[in-house]
């Protein structure tokens, strides 16, 4: 190997660990940080002092029963790092999985014939349809989703206007549509979406946790590592100055709604299989939740921040939080509050970190933090 090769690996080197470091960054900020270490310190204290929560079937049931709120909540992530917000998530999510159910479901389902179920004659769906019911669930949230994207992006309405009556309006179809009637006798192959597990390494995780961690794997990838993604930010960072610098606001508008629909429509089709039946009041209030997860993950209100790992913690947090007060005996009308003061504190740490003497005191404390593993390392 000659002198001069050396150099030019170690500036390949130096340079390829600058871009992982920034990457890194991009990933996960301070805030994320922060909270990751409130959500350890909140399960290390409840595995003290109960004796039921580190066992497996109770992180099995924390771990589905808060995957379908950030399945939507990834999708939030995209309209509130626009400086937007979506409160028809909830709504969407429900009307998705009627819409997906529809097509499955032994007395609503066209395909419909007899068959025997438990030595009794029933009506049921084959297994074959099953995929259209998926892309049934998915198509009406993204149908639902670029309705807000066009009302907001061309009609010029406020996100909190055109959301707040997308809400009513798909509320108001998932009444109209059963008559206040569920939807029942799901097909087999379609409740085993949610309620199925798929071993690894001798453990049985739930299908709709590994949607969950393969979703938040390719929304980051969009966020961080595409154009489209750097838009988001842009848009959200400084609307005027995205626009002059040559962006098209309202193409990435009508991406970040379309996409929180698709997101939403599919953690509502999840939803449905995991509970065997749709109904029309499924996920009603969801969309506090799914925001309230944006926002204890590190986004901010005024646009511009968020990662989706930042709101996976934010969605796991307030699982753990509602499954740790019910282990530890606490009142469940009390959960709305425990949130509710849950979600002041994120936002107040978030106006907190945007003071320029706290932001200078994160950033010496992650380049300390950076040094100290170059140094290990």
């Amino acid at each position: 190997m000659t002198e001069k090769a050396v150099p030019e690996q170690l500036s390949r080197r130096e340079s390829f660990e600058a871009a992982s470091r920034k990457w890194g960054r991009s990933i996960i900020s301070g805030q994320e940080i922060g909270v990751f270490i409130v959500l350890m310190v909140m399960v290390l204290y409840l595995s003290f002092k109960t004796d039921t929560f580190t066992t497996s079937q109770n992180i099995r049931n924390i771990t589905l029963s808060f995957s379908w709120i950030a399945i939507a909540a990834f999708g939030q992530t995209l309209v509130i790092i626009t400086a937007g917000i979506d409160l028809s998530t909830g709504s969407v999510m429900g009307l998705s999985g009627l819409a997906a159910a529809y097509f499955i479901s032994g007395d609503k389902s066209p395909w419909a014939e007899e068959v025997i179920r438990n030595g009794r004659e029933a009506l049921g769906v084959d297994g074959q349809y099953v995929p259209v019911a998926l892309l049934a669930g998915c198509a009406m949230g993204m149908f639902l989703g670029a309705l807000n994207g066009v009302l907001i992006a061309w009609a010029n309405l406020p996100p909190f206007i055109a959301t707040l009556g997308m809400m009513s309006v798909a509320r108001g179809f998932c009444y109209g549509w059963t008559e206040g009637w569920p939807f029942r006798q799901l097909n087999d192959e379609f409740r085993e979406i949610g309620q199925g597990d798929l071993a690894v390494l001798g453990y049985d995780i739930p299908y709709p946790t590994v949607l969950m961690l393969v979703l938040v794997v390719i929304m980051t990838i969009f966020l961080t590592r595409t154009i489209w993604g750097y838009r988001i930010y842009a848009l959200g960072g400084n609307e005027q100055a995205a626009e002059l610098s040559g962006i098209n606001i309202r193409q990435v508008k009508l991406l970040a709604y379309s996409l929180a629909g698709l997101l939403a429509g599919f953690g509502g089709t999840l939803m449905t299989a995991r509970l065997g039946v749709a109904a029309p009041t499924a996920a009603n209030g969801y969309e506090l939740d799914v925001i309230a997860a944006v926002f204890i993950g590190g986004a901010s209100v005024k646009g511009g921040k968020g990662t989706m790992v930042g709101t996976l913690i934010g969605a796991a947090i307030m699982q753990v939080l509602r499954n740790g007060l019910n282990l530890l005996g606490y009142d469940p009308y009390w959960q709305p509050a425990a949130i509710g003061f849950t979600i002041i504190l994120a936002i107040m740490f978030d106006q907190a970190r945007q003071s320029p003497q706290v932001a200078a005191f994160l950033h010496r404390l992650l380049g300390r933090a950076e040094a100290s593993m170059r140094s290990a390392g």
